[in-house]
Parts: structure tokens; C-alpha cells; sequence
């Protein structure tokens, strides 16, 4: 009996003690090995950037930029630990781009010693567990400084948890945020994937620990829509479209008689040109734009398409041209027709004629953002009226997929009316 329990210590002594929080839960696996930086990547780095220290990974005082996973997620629960010295702050990217600042361009949940006297006075989205500037935390479950905290992130679609120390303090549907102010500054909130970072600066060391994620990705339906969208395309049918009438002051002028007359003969057009194959949308290069049945106002949209080589095409917004679709060197996605704020996007984000390309665009107001390809290549920029151009855009009006005579090809056409 006394061997026995020798034995047992000696085997107990020879299994190391897993640290608080060390079994993240099945199906999760490791994104620091605690002996390096592999599977990570620096950017903008500063001073000693990031070091592994003591199986820790650590952000020095005099180090900083941001650490970024490899890979790059859409739904995911990311568990790890954190020790904040004095003064403390850093921030956690969420579906990042790898440049840009990802407060903005991307979600950032703070991770800041919120009980220190220099940060007395900041936003309530600034403390810690907040999506940065856009939800705030709530408080108190942060331990003092010098103490580990232990902190989960779980993103499902559009729904972003935080857990502090076993303590919800973030539960966030964003398909609720409407301020334009948030929309203007903050089109991060819209993306679906991107990588994942510590975003580190002074004034005071940072350490991590235990760092694991669960990667929850799944794979799309095609023309089913992303929760708290609608399809504006059935994947089988033209219902819920029509053919195109002039422009709007145009139609504006006609009686009713005379608008549901061009109407019926629109249709008809349309139908000779626009038709359904395999889930897709088809334009023979023939005939007019393909225009909603209803209108629309503040929106964010999503659209599949793809061209041919020479191919030519846009998106009209409440039926004003256009964003951009071609096959130009200087990429898809500006706002053409723009003469007094920017026309081209910010940099060419097209895959090759051929191939499909996705765009996600948000407008309030006047003012537009455009994702191609998960590339922000328009952001918050005036849209202006080009059928009159002395009048802001129309405050509503039906959305167009357009065509200049080549074949086009478009599915996966999903809607969320902000």
C-alpha cells in the first residue's frame, strides 16, 4: 500500500499542472505552441514587435504592432488569457483585413486596464471586452492589474459574444446597429472573415496564454441568404424582378397608365434576355438592365457576379449608375459616374474575368461603402444623383444589375434594409 502511494506521487510529480483555463473544450486546438510565433505573422511592427518569453507570448512595453493568425475565420470561439500590467492596452482584431487599422476596417474587442486613472475618461465603447467605439462592455469583471483574466470571443454570423472571467459582459447582434454615424466610421462590422490579431503598443507589457480557437466556419448554400437577409434572387425563377422603364425623372413624368403600359412591355423585353440556369442569373448581351420590383432606401447588399474577358457591367443604387463592374486594370467597385467626390476604388480587388467576384454594399444616406472580394475599395463615400445633378441621390429607388452588351452572370443576391 505504501509502494502504491509512492508511486502515485512519483507520476503526479512527473505530469506537469495544466494552468488555469488550459483544457479550452473539444474540437479547439492550439494557436500559440508557447515556444514561438509560429502560425502568426507580424504587422506594422514596432520595437521587439512580439516575443515568447517563459511559454508566454508577450507584447513588451517597447514592442507593439499587430499579430495576426495565419489563416483567416468567419465564425469562431477564440479562448485564451491575458495579463495586463499598469496601464495596460491592447486589443484583440476580429475578422481582419492584414491592413488598415482593424478598429475600423475590422472589429477590435479592447483589452485594456480599465481601472487605471489615465483612462478615467474614455467613450464606454473604449473598456474592456467593448467592440471597439461601437458596443460597449459591461463593466467590472476585469481583474487588477498584474492578475490573469481569462476571455472567450465567440462570433456566429453577425452575433459577437464576450465572456470576461465567466462573466457575459458582450452580446451583440449587429444587424441592429443603424447609427450612420457607427456605418460611417466603423464598416468593419460588415465583414464576414478575416484574420484574426493582438494589436499591440505601450505604455506597459502585455502577456498572453493558452491561446485556442474553434474554427465554427461553415460553408455557404448558394442563394440562401445570411440571417436577417432576404433573397432577392430565388435561385429558379425572375419572380421579384423586372425590366427597365427610362430612367427616374423619366418614369417620374409618366402617368400611371402610361408606367404600367412601358411596364408590361419592359417585362417582356426582359424576359427575351434574362434567364435562370444552374442557380444563376443569365444576360445574352441583349436588351436592358434588370431592375427590383421594389425600391429601396438604406440597404446593405450582397451580389455575386462574374464576366467575361472585355466584359462591362454595374450596380445601380436606387436607380441611379453605378458600381462598377469590368474587366480594367483599374479594378470593379468605384463609384463610376462620380464627378466631384472619388470615382475609383481604392485599389483593384477583381478576381479574372471568369471567375466569381462578390460585393457587399453598404449606403445610408448619400454615402456608400464597397467590399470587393472582402477588399474595402470604397469607403463612405457621396454617391451623386447623375440623372440630376444639382439633387442629392434619391432618398429611395429600385437596385439594377446593368449591362453594356456582354454577357453577364450574377447569383447570391441578398438584401438587409437598414
Amino acid at each position: 500500500m505504501r509502494l502504491a502511494f509512492i508511486a502515485c506521487a512519483v507520476v503526479c510529480l512527473l505530469v506537469p499542472v495544466a494552468r488555469p483555463g488550459h483544457a479550452a473544450g473539444p474540437g479547439f486546438v492550439t494557436l500559440f505552441d508557447g515556444r514561438s510565433l509560429r502560425g502568426w505573422q507580424l504587422v506594422g511592427g514596432t520595437g521587439q514587435g512580439y516575443l515568447v518569453r517563459d511559454g508566454l507570448l508577450v507584447c513588451p512595453a517597447g514592442g507593439g504592432g499587430i499579430l495576426f493568425t495565419e489563416r483567416q475565420y468567419s465564425d469562431f470561439v477564440l479562448r485564451f488569457e491575458f495579463r495586463l500590467d499598469k496601464a495596460g492596452n491592447n486589443g484583440v482584431a476580429i475578422r481582419s483585413p492584414l491592413g488598415g487599422s482593424p478598429a475600423y476596417e475590422a472589429m477590435e474587442i479592447q483589452l485594456l486596464d480599465d481601472n487605471d486613472p489615465a483612462y478615467a475618461s474614455l467613450e464606454p465603447g473604449q473598456y474592456c471586452g467593448s467592440i471597439y467605439k461601437v458596443v460597449p462592455a459591461r463593466r467590472g469583471a476585469l481583474r487588477k492589474a498584474g492578475e490573469w483574466n481569462v476571455m472567450e470571443i465567440a462570433a456566429s454570423g453577425r452575433r459577437i459574444r464576450v465572456t470576461l472571467n465567466g462573466t457575459v459582459v458582450v452580446n451583440a447582434d449587429l444587424n441592429t446597429i443603424r447609427d450612420p454615424r457607427i456605418i460611417a466610421d466603423h464598416p468593419g462590422i460588415f465583414r464576414d472573415r478575416g484574420y484574426i490579431g493582438f494589436m499591440g503598443h505601450g505604455p506597459s507589457e502585455v502577456a498572453f496564454r493558452n491561446v485556442r480557437i474553434r474554427d465554427l466556419s461553415r460553408p455557404e448554400r448558394p442563394n440562401t441568404p445570411p440571417t436577417g437577409f432576404r433573397a432577392l434572387f430565388d435561385g429558379r425563377t425572375l419572380n421579384g424582378w423586372k425590366g427597365l422603364v427610362g430612367n427616374p425623372p423619366e418614369r417620374a413624368r409618366m402617368s400611371p397608365e402610361q408606367l404600367a403600359a412601358e411596364q408590361a412591355k419592359a417585362d417582356e423585353r426582359m424576359r427575351q434576355h434574362w434567364k435562370v440556369a444552374d442557380g444563376v442569373l443569365v444576360f445574352d448581351g441583349k436588351g436592358d438592365n434588370l431592375c427590383t420590383a421594389r425600391d429601396y432606401c438604406d440597404f446593405e447588399l450582397l451580389v455575386d457576379w462574374k464576366i467575361e474577358p472585355g466584359g462591362d457591367s454595374g450596380i445601380y443604387l436606387r436607380g441611379c449608375p453605378q458600381v462598377q463592374i469590368w474587366d480594367n486594370p483599374a479594378g470593379s467597385g468605384g463609384l463610376y459616374n462620380n464627378q466631384q467626390n472619388p470615382s475609383a476604388p481604392a485599389r483593384p480587388a477583381d478576381r479574372p474575368p471568369g471567375q466569381w467576384n462578390r460585393f457587399r454594399i453598404i449606403m445610408v444616406g448619400e454615402r456608400v461603402h464597397v467590399f470587393l472580394n472582402g477588399e474595402l475599395v470604397v469607403r463612405n463615400v457621396v454617391m451623386e444623383n447623375y440623372w440630376e445633378r444639382g439633387r442629392p441621390v434619391y432618398p429611395c429607388g429600385q437596385i439594377e444589375l446593368q449591362n453594356h452588351g456582354s454577357p453577364l452572370y450574377f447569383r447570391n443576391i441578398y438584401i438587409r434594409p437598414l
